[in-house]
């Protein structure tokens, strides 16, 4: 119990000082601390980055940045998909699919290596298909919107089963590059789509019985509890280094998983 908290605080703290897309990292830390496999540390870390995720949404309902009716249109996608994830994380073989998360966590970190450095793209005025209404500020929905915002929370929500991450690395690029929301808007949804497709995620695993009540629920306690202690540490560290920091972490553990899973 107490590596699964101590492993979970860790994860929260990644949480506070990077946001959502940094609870890619719960999955690895489980494997390598606890000797799951990625099907098994799925649920959990999607269970902790959830948990997460619901707190940071609720904050930005109260702030009123949260374009919910979005999140749940987004979310309503992710969660159908969601479910097909998680089956088809249990019919793949173990090694393929930390290879595939390896993968994924490589696309991760150079994506996050290229922002922090100043070379991410940035969305063109064609690309931003969701806009606001100037007086309720609220998105004036049109077919290609929809079709955007349905999309993107697919492939987040099958992400999300899968692989068990929270899919905020697709959410957030993608509300950045289809709408015209400012940036803490856009990942305060992102953290309201988030918390709703882990919620079907983990729900569906529990039901199934494959949900390991005994590492999840400490893990997911001390994923709260980091994340709370290092929001005061955020506004001090945060900056282009310490994404770069994160990047660079990212990549060794891919490297690592990948070494570990064709040895």
């Amino acid at each position: 119990m107490l590596t699964s908290i101590g492993l979970g605080l860790v994860v929260g703290v990644i949480l506070a000082l990077t946001g959502a897309g940094g609870g890619i990292l719960a999955v690895p830390l489980l494997i390598f601390g606890t000797g799951a496999s990625v099907a098994e540390a799925g649920p959990i870390g999607l269970m902790a980055v959830g948990m997460a995720a619901a707190l940071g949404a609720v904050l930005g309902l109260r702030a009123g940045i949260v374009r919910y009716r979005a999140a749940v249109l987004i979310a309503a996608t992710g969660m159908l998909l969601s479910s097909a994830g998680l089956w088809a994380a249990r019919q793949i073989d173990g090694r393929w699919l930390a290879v595939l998360f390896a993968l994924v966590l490589l696309l991760v970190a150079l994506k996050t290596f290229r922002q922090a450095s100043g070379k991410g793209t940035t969305a063109s005025a064609e690309h931003i298909v969701c806009k606001r209404n100037g007086e309720s500020g609220r998105f004036i929905w049109t077919r290609p919107c929809a079709m955007a915002m349905t999309l993107s929370g697919g492939l987040a929500g099958l992400l999300s089963g899968l692989l068990g991450v929270g899919g905020g690395f697709v959410m957030v690029p993608a509300l950045q590059r289809y709408t015209d929301l400012p940036m803490k808007s856009a990942v305060a949804t992102s953290l309201a789509v988030i918390a709703l497709i882990s919620l079907m995620g983990v729900t569906a695993t529990a039901v199934s019985g494959h949900l390991d009540w005994a590492l999840a629920l400490p893990f997911s306690a001390g994923a709260l509890a980091g994340m709370l202690g290092g929001r005061s540490l955020a506004s001090r560290l945060a900056g282009p280094q310490l994404q770069k920091g994160f990047a660079s972490v990212s990549a060794l553990v891919a490297i690592a998983m990948i070494v570990k899973a064709v040895s």
